[in-house]
């Protein structure tokens, strides 16, 4: 009589099956599902923003390229950890911490993470006027979290396990604090933008931006606030529960970038278009929409209207032959 292979597992297998290979499995599975979502939003901006600067659409096809690559090498990973080791259960799990592929997960999620955040640091370099002291505190909070989940990587490779927790503590806190930062200034200026404007259409622009930071940013940061929490709940020997969530956080980075570009084009129908074409090669879109509230403001106060009295007695008969062709 056969015997199926789940009732040959003991309790304990199962569970290390679950908890050690189950998280891989869904984390590459929703990697999978948002790349499809990521496609769409790159095939929308290659159609809709052809005259964007040739620097922004190069960084975008970047972008698209190494967040493939990770697609491809989620896939694998479930691949071979599922397929090539089917009757080995514990050979699966040990590549947790042997197979190049798979201890280097964490620090080619944060590469792709730090992609973003410096594109996002160049934004709020241009909405700041080029302020470099809002800029630097918050790139030397992610160059650390950088350092620390290759710190962490090392740890994973020589089996350290007692530390790799605390190094992984270290970047997902800097992470998140970095992104905090970078949400919380580049909103800071646009509503001081808000308030030194006086037109009501400009206002309604400036305020689409400040929820548009939030709503972007917000997917990013609640999945490395997950992936914070279950990674010091967890030992990595006991359940690896937020690789889940490690797994789909570039992808959500990668999104936010993408809303925050393709969202020109809804902004721009809402509040109508300003005429201004020079504004439709410009790819930050805060430097845009700052570009024209000072254009509209600027007009709006440089019209001067000249009166002139031909019977004023103290105008000279020349004079007042003089200017009358010019405004007729």
């Amino acid at each position: 009589m056969a015997t199926s292979s789940s009732s040959a597992m003991t309790g304990e297998d199962r569970r290390r099956a679950i908890f050690l290979l189950g998280p891989w499995l869904v984390g590459s599975c929703l990697d999978i599902f948002l790349q499809g979502a990521l496609c769409c939003q790159f095939i929308t901006y290659f159609s809709c923003y052809k005259s964007d600067r040739i620097r922004l659409r190069l960084t975008v096809a970047g972008l698209a390229l190494i967040t493939m690559l990770k697609t491809v090498h989620s896939f694998a990973i479930v691949w071979i950890m599922l397929i090539l080791h089917f009757k080995d259960l514990s050979g699966a799990i040990k590549l947790n911490y042997t197979a190049w592929w798979q201890t280097g997960d964490s620090m080619m999620v944060a590469t792709i993470d730090l992609y973003v955040q410096i594109f996002f640091l160049h934004r709020l370099w241009r909405v700041s006027k080029k302020n470099v002291w809002f800029i630097f505190p918050i790139a030397i909070v992610l160059c650390f979290a950088y350092v620390a989940i290759c710190v962490a990587t090392y740890y994973i490779s020589i089996g350290k396990n007692g530390t790799i927790s605390k190094w992984f503590a270290a970047h997902l806190s800097s992470v998140f604090a970095g992104d905090l930062m970078l949400t919380v200034f580049i909103a800071y200026h646009l509503l001081r933008s808000q308030r030194e404007t006086v037109l009501p259409a400009t206002v309604g622009l400036l305020r689409a931006l400040v929820r548009l930071t939030f709503q972007s940013a917000a997917p990013a940061a609640f999945c490395a606030m997950l992936n914070l929490i279950f990674s010091q709940l967890y030992p990595g020997n006991d359940a690896l529960i937020s690789v889940a969530f490690n797994q789909m956080l570039p992808k959500l980075y990668a999104f936010s970038m993408m809303w925050t570009l393709n969202a020109r084009h809804s902004i721009r129908a809402h509040y109508g278009d300003t005429g201004d074409t020079s504004s439709q090669r410009l790819g930050d879109v805060d430097l845009e929409l700052r570009n024209v509230s000072h254009r509209i403001q600027v007009r709006t106060h440089s019209e001067i209207t000249q009166h002139i009295d031909f019977n004023d007695p103290t105008r000279t008969k020349a004079h007042a032959d003089e200017l009358k062709p010019g405004i007729e």
